[in-house]
């Protein structure tokens, strides 16, 4: 099987895996558990989860707890998503290819639906404990998934994104950005799959800073897509980075020292993962893949 069928076959398992865990549409609440679940299957690249169950299976795990925590890494993503479209701050109406949420179910539920999103995400990783009797790589795990995406994390990078929107920016605050806007989930989803499976610290810390090198050159090849590729391709509006004078990479250093960026940043991860001695094909090749993708 060529790597394309495995990541279509991969993808279907991880679609299976998120609907499982999205919330019932009944009760008083029903329109909110819809625009929760309007926005989660909305499709996209299933990237997070699928870095993690990846990490998980490279460190030799086999159990059922990795689930709930795949779901809410989606969740809580997806949430990020929602609020980056909203008229406050990127205004966007298109996302994944359709609509954006607040242009389907207003403004306000677009808040609550993301708030919700961000909520529930705890919820459902706490049925982990239920599906393993290794509750200690839960509760760690769950601390790595609320540091990265807090203050410390995604929502510090946003709000150091949202405030200097439109402001000339230097590199070393740009970088700020980047490092907690994009990589700290994906350094949550990669950390979190190695806690479940088994990584020891030093392990773990191998994984953060692989991951890290991972959501940069990601974020980079997003300004360079944002900037080379059509509506079409990417499923949501492009030259939005110059519609809403961002600075980014593209920006600040030109096209192609971005694209070097890009390839050394992957270099780099790909050399920490080959130092742990944990083989995983798959991964390697999905990495290569992200960070070079043309959509």
């Amino acid at each position: 099987m060529n790597f394309q069928d495995k990541l279509t076959e991969k993808t279907k398992e991880i679609e299976d895996v998120l609907r499982s865990w999205l919330p019932e549409e009944t009760g008083f609440a029903k329109r909110l558990a819809e625009a929760m679940n309007y926005s989660m299957t909305a499709g996209g690249k299933r990237l997070r989860p699928m870095l993690m169950q990846e990490t998980y299976r490279m460190f030799g795990g086999e159990g059922e707890e990795i689930g709930p925590f795949m779901a809410a890494m989606e969740m809580i993503h997806t949430h990020s998503l929602i609020h980056d479209d909203l008229p406050a701050i990127d205004n966007d109406d298109y996302r994944r290819g359709r609509l954006t949420t607040h242009r389907v179910y207003g403004e306000a539920m677009g808040v609550l639906s993301g708030d919700a999103l961000l909520n529930y995400a705890y919820e459902v990783m706490l049925r982990a404990f239920s599906m393993t009797d290794r509750t200690q790589r839960v509760i760690r795990a769950m601390e790595i998934m609320a540091e990265k995406t807090g203050i410390h994390g995604m929502l510090g990078g946003q709000s150091v994104d949202v405030e200097n929107d439109g402001k000339p920016l230097e590199k070393d605050m740009l970088d700020y950005i980047y490092e907690n806007k994009t990589s700290a989930l994906i350094e949550a989803a990669m950390m979190t799959g190695a806690v479940l499976g088994g990584a020891d610290q030093e392990q773990l810390n191998t994984i953060e800073q692989a991951a890290g090198n991972i959501g940069l050159a990601f974020q980079i090849q997003d300004d360079i897509l944002d900037v080379t590729s059509t509506s079409e391709e990417l499923g949501k509006p492009v030259h939005s980075d110059e519609k809403n004078h961002k600075v980014t990479y593209v920006t600040l250093v030109g096209m192609e020292r971005a694209a070097r960026e890009v390839q050394e940043l992957s270099q780099k991860a790909l050399r920490l993962l080959d130092g742990l001695e944990k083989q995983n094909d798959f991964l390697y090749d999905l990495i290569q893949m992200l960070v070079h993708r043309r959509k």
